[in-house]
């Protein structure tokens, strides 16, 4: 392990770069939901939840470009791991970026793309919760599918800078899960009292 991070100049500006656009994104998506969420300043602001809803996609979909862009320039700019520049480690790789895709794109099939971007902080709530795949297979699959990604890119490009930044990746979106996952069961527990109420 060691002699893998070896390869990783952590103190490279654009490695630096790379990890910061990753934090960011989850925070920033937190932060603008809850406060909608408690303020509906968004929803005002845009003229209706939907509108405002997605604006915040629109923005979170642009800040994901930025992040993967960093993360590619970061993993380009460092040396790579030679045992791993080999077809087994690519295909590895190709295979592993398309069973990310396949959770990312159906997990936005499922969940529409009020639902992929937050649009229960807006108000705008599901009928029920989702357990059609990828849910059966894998709670929170869009987050796991996006590590998958990262993952499978990194190992595309035998880059050890990649495989430390997924972890990045892995460990931002366990904490964005941490936080969300609670607050979403309130929201809908909450929705579900006023139905009773009715």
């Amino acid at each position: 392990m060691a002699r893998l991070f070896g390869y990783v100049d952590v103190t490279d500006t654009g490695f630096i770069v790379a990890v910061l656009s990753i934090v960011f994104n989850p925070l920033f998506w937190n932060v603008v939901a809850r406060l909608e969420h408690k303020t509906r300043v968004f929803s005002r602001v845009f003229g209706s939840a939907h509108a405002a809803c997605y604006c915040l996609g629109a923005v979170i979909l642009l800040l994901n470009c930025v992040r993967s862009h960093c993360f590619t320039e970061a993993m380009k700019s460092q040396p790579k791991l030679e045992g791993w520049d080999c077809h087994w480690t690519y295909y590895s790789g190709v295979a592993i970026l398309a069973v990310g895709t396949l959770f990312v794109i159906s997990s936005f099939l499922a969940l529409g793309f009020t639902g992929t971007f937050l649009g229960d902080y807006f108000g705008i709530l599901m009928e029920a919760k989702v357990t059609s795949f990828p849910f059966s297979v894998l709670d929170n699959p869009m987050y796991w599918g996006s590590t998958a990604i990262y993952l499978g890119w990194s190992l595309m490009h035998a880059s050890p800078a990649g495989l430390l930044l997924t972890a990045v990746v892995a460990i931002s979106y366990t904490i964005a899960m941490l936080y969300e996952g609670p607050f979403t069961e309130e929201i809908y527990r909450q929705k579900q009292k006023g139905v009773k109420n009715k």
